[in-house]
């Protein structure tokens, strides 16, 4: 049985990736807290993983091949694995993103595509 563990966002090591993102991981499955910069956010991409992105704070926006979807507070949106998409913040915000199976490229230090940024 794996063991109960309770961790504070608090004790997180936070990563800068841009001037405009960072970012807290916790890893078993991969939860993430991030910080995005109005008009900053993460450029097309795509990953094996299932993904929940829950705003918090502030409006982003997700660009799909075929669509755009403005997720606001309160709101979850939630990616199928393998779906291009890029992300740009309309205001600054607060998510929390989980993404199943876990993401080992979150690991602190290796999450080389957000550190260029938002791009269209």
């Amino acid at each position: 049985m794996s063991e109960i563990r309770k961790i504070s966002w608090k004790s997180t090591e936070v990563e800068k990736l841009s001037e405009s993102l960072s970012c807290q991981a916790v890893f078993d499955g991969t939860l993430t807290q991030v910080f995005i910069k109005r008009g900053g956010g993460a450029p097309r991409h795509s990953h094996s993983s299932e993904e929940y992105s829950s705003i918090i704070s502030g409006v982003v926006k997700y660009v799909f091949d075929d669509r755009e979807v403005v997720v606001n507070p309160g709101e979850v949106l939630v990616v199928p694995p393998n779906v291009p998409h890029w992300v740009v913040a309309l205001e600054d915000a607060m998510a929390v993103l989980f993404f199943s199976p876990s993401r080992k490229d979150f690991i602190p230090g290796d999450v080389h595509y957000l550190r260029k940024g938002a791009a269209g």
